[in-house]
């Protein structure tokens, strides 16, 4: 005879049980969600502190640079009526400052989608560059866009290595301006020619081009991704910029060497190394040159390096800093100067001083053989002579003003010491 067991299930003890089970479950996911957290706010602190660490600008520096001042000035006017900017459009609106939170936040420019995937492609980010100061005319934050052969060897050639090119020596005669580019004296800055400036015969600026042969597509009458010239080029911006500095007193040299031509197996990718021992030339035969410009243009589209002023339109400047240089804070303070008078008088022609390392680019431009030196990118790929000549006007007017300023500061310091000597 078959036995049949029954067990009896002790209700009470069983729900205990499940209490107990559901208590430790939700400790568990309590304690899961705390450490997912935990970890990510880890995570984000580490990215924070890197970038702060690898960043050209760091501290309040660093938030101040990203920001127009125009920025600063709308904040005053909120508190002062007279202060504030006469802009149609507001700089404190939603969509700028939630794009700036946006892009300090995560590095990502939301008007630049190639920004986002940038940092996992190898080589889409090599032309990022750092803002030091943003221009008015840059509310976007776009950065320079430069041109570069991923053919060309490695650059591993030391700049003592290169035989030095032969550096142009600028002849009395002002060379004539190419056709259609009219040429007056109103359109020379605010100064025009005034005979009171005459030049002393002290050479103090040293003008020169690393890519002598960029070029634009108005200028070469074709539409080409990278235009270049042998003749029409932006030797003739710096050329420009020399005369005009020149007329308004103040001694100027320029090299327009072509090193395609005068190179012995060039190489686009030692360009800088070719500048280089131009400008050491030049530095050897005049011991009074002080201030040192690269001239370039940027490879941007007109939208992007165009302004309009007063219903004339002038090509927009990048000053690039290369921080390969130990000392290249001394070269950003000097390009700051010239940024801030174009802040103040010529608002939207600057679209502010950028740095870049030799992780996007040359990384020095040859900018520690002088803290007066600096590389200028002046308008783009489709501006035009003409726009890029009223911009050269511009600078040469206001290097002209850094540089008398510098004289009368150094005036009295050189009398009192000429006193002692006595």
């Amino acid at each position: 005879m078959k036995t049949t067991t029954f067990q009896t299930i002790h209700i009470p003890k069983l729900k205990r049980r499940m209490m107990q089970m559901l208590v430790t479950g939700r400790t568990f996911a309590v304690l899961t969600i705390c450490s997912m957290l935990f970890f990510i706010l880890l995570g984000l602190g580490t990215m924070l502190h890197k970038q702060v660490n690898t960043s050209p600008t760091t501290s309040m520096k660093g938030f101040a640079a990203a920001v127009s001042s125009h920025f600063f000035l709308d904040m005053i006017g909120m508190e002062i009526p007279h202060m504030k900017s006469t802009s149609e459009e507001p700089i404190l609106s939603k969509q700028k400052i939630g794009a700036f939170l946006f892009q300090m936040l995560t590095n990502v420019n939301p008007m630049d989608p190639k920004s986002m995937l940038s940092h996992e492609m190898p080589g889409l980010g090599r032309d990022d560059a750092v803002p030091l100061r943003i221009g008015v005319g840059n509310d976007t934050m776009t950065g320079p866009e430069d041109y570069h052969d991923a053919a060309l060897p490695k650059d591993e050639v030391h700049p003592n290595d290169l035989p030095a090119p032969t550096v142009d020596i600028p002849k009395k005669d002002v060379p004539a301006i190419p056709e259609k580019v009219p040429v007056k004296d109103t359109d020379i800055g605010k100064a025009g020619n005034d005979p009171k400036q005459a030049v002393t015969g002290k050479k103090v600026v040293f003008i020169y081009h690393s890519h002598n042969r960029e070029s634009w597509n108005p200028v070469l009458g074709e539409t080409v991704k990278e235009p270049s010239s042998a003749k029409k080029n932006i030797t003739l911006v710096g050329e420009r910029l020399a005369n005009t500095l020149e007329k308004l007193g103040v001694g100027a040299m320029h090299s327009s060497t072509d090193y395609m031509t005068t190179m012995k197996s060039y190489s686009w990718n030692y360009s800088y190394k070719y500048s280089r021992a131009t400008v050491k030339e030049a530095m050897a035969q005049n011991q009074e040159l002080q201030y040192f410009f690269d001239i370039h243009r940027d490879s941007q589209k007109r939208e992007k390096t165009t302004v309009k002023i007063n219903g004339k339109d002038y090509a927009q400047v990048f000053f690039i800093i290369g921080h390969g240089n130990k000392n290249w804070r001394q070269n950003e303070a000097f390009a700051s100067k010239i940024h801030d008078k174009l802040e103040k008088d010529y608002p939207g022609i600057s679209r502010g001083v950028w740095g870049k390392t030799s992780a996007n680019g040359n990384g020095e431009y040859n900018q520690s053989l002088s803290p007066n030196s600096f590389l200028i990118e002046i308008g783009g790929v489709d501006n035009t002579l003409e726009e890029s000549y009223r911009t050269a006007d511009v600078l040469a007017q206001l290097i002209a003003d850094t540089y008398r300023n510098a004289e009368k500061v150094n005036a009295p310091a050189s009398g009192r010491s000429g006193a002692k000597a006595k």
